[in-house]
């Protein structure tokens, strides 16, 4: 199957919603094969949160030797389904995703669309990392008028 555009891979912070690292690659690139671009070394929290496309022994091996714990989703299939188990903690991981996909709502919904208008891949970049950072900038004002005023 032949995707064309751009893809904007990015590891955010859970607490704070905060874009920490992006990479953006050809639109058929999987998922999978940029998260060693987008883990942040910096990062504290060990716990690495992605959905279903990221689950591989590959990918398993990556965040182990990487000192990360992995909380990337189970996936089943027709042969072989979910067990309760299995079911109950996507459904958990679910809940910390969600957060996570704020991101993408917020780009898609709040600042004009995911529609990248530019020829090149170098263009595409910087207007996916322009809009990253305008994304960061909006949030942050969010969390500073949130924050409780100190006197």
């Amino acid at each position: 199957m032949s995707h064309y555009g751009y893809k904007n891979h990015v590891s955010t912070d859970r607490r704070h919603k905060l874009v920490r690292r992006y990479t953006v690659t050809g639109a058929a690139t999987h998922d999978s094969q940029v998260i060693g671009e987008v883990l942040d070394p910096d990062n504290t929290a060990a716990p690495v949160w992605a959905d279903k496309a990221y689950r591989s022994k590959e990918v398993e091996a990556l965040l182990e030797d990487l000192g990360y714990e992995s909380r990337v989703m189970r996936k089943g299939s027709a042969a072989k389904k979910l067990t309760r188990r299995e079911e109950r903690g996507n459904r958990t991981k679910a809940r910390v995703r969600a957060r996570v996909e704020h991101v993408f709502g917020s780009r898609a919904n709040d600042m004009g669309g995911t529609l990248v208008r530019s020829i090149g891949a170098m263009r595409a970049r910087a207007h996916i990392g322009l809009r990253n950072l305008a994304y960061n900038m909006r949030r942050f004002t969010h969390l500073e008028n949130a924050a409780p005023a100190t006197a």
